[in-house]
């Protein structure tokens, strides 16, 4: 009996580590091609957030200036610190969404996991997130908080953030299968995270009868949570950090659930 349970043990962990191997080689695949001939490579994640930046200081900087202790600097920091939570979420899910149905020919000749094509664009995108952007993060929380503190919170919300986009990702690879046209209605929905996610606006200016309906945002808890380790000079919050984290394992659980209740109609289809 324990000779059998030892090499069950045995099977799972080889198991384990097959899958993540595959993992690696297909981020590694998924950022060369992305990067082949790049002049900046990876710190190209950077250039979109600092440009919509400008622009929203430009725009808005006078305007909710008062918002954020009279200081256009601040602005602008909380506006960078949101589109970093956003640039990432929808690069993210939406390079995982055809991922299984772009893969459908590799999975018909080879048998091999269906869920790590989704989690495999995610993971490129995370590695380019902690090489690119996290540095910058780091420096600015590290300047208002001079708590080295801070910056290892920083990493709880952005793995809040992982596990929502591994969730949205497992969901919307599956919906793919089904309905192909999914793309252009998933673009309306990313938008509507977008403008419902106090990213170039205060929350303040929300009303109060919009600020319940927004609580279903699960980017919404992760901004804050970096908003407040990152800006406020504050410790970390506990209430709000566990509330990105716990967003992330909604999400997380409802994506898994919903991929693995599909997945055996996927090969009919691809």
């Amino acid at each position: 009996m324990s000779r059998r349970l030892s090499n069950r043990k045995q099977h799972h962990n080889s198991q384990l580590w097959w899958y993540w191997e595959l993992l690696y080689v297909l981020v590694r695949r998924n950022l060369k091609r992305r990067y082949r001939g790049s002049f900046l490579g990876i710190y190209w994640s950077l250039l979109s957030p600092l440009i919509m930046t400008g622009l929203y200081a430009a725009i808005f900087g006078t305007a909710f200036a008062a918002y954020y202790d009279n200081s256009t600097l601040n602005y602008v920091l909380a506006a960078f610190t949101g589109l970093v939570v956003i640039n990432f979420f929808s690069s993210s899910t939406a390079q995982a969404l055809t991922s299984v149905v772009e893969n459908g020919g590799i999975v018909n000749k080879i048998r091999l996991p269906l869920f790590v094509f989704p989690l495999s664009f995610i993971g490129a995108n995370l590695f380019q997130l902690l090489m690119g952007v996290f540095p910058l993060l780091l420096i600015v929380t590290l300047f208002f908080s001079h708590n080295f503190l801070n910056g290892i919170a920083l990493l709880l919300p952005l793995l809040g953030l992982t596990l929502v986009c591994c969730g949205i990702g497992l969901l919307m690879s599956a919906l793919y299968v089904f309905f192909r046209d999914l793309p252009y209605f998933y673009e309306l929905l990313t938008f509507l995270l977008w403008i419902s996610s106090p990213v170039f606006y205060p929350p303040e200016i929300v009303p109060e009868g919009v600020k319940k309906f927004l609580v279903i945002n699960p980017l919404l808890p992760i901004i804050e949570s970096i908003r407040q380790i990152s800006l406020s000079g504050n410790v970390p919050d506990i209430v709000i950090i566990s509330r990105a984290c716990m967003s992330g394992i909604i999400v997380l659980t409802i994506g898994v659930i919903a991929f693995r209740f599909w997945q055996d109609k996927f090969m009919d289809l691809l």
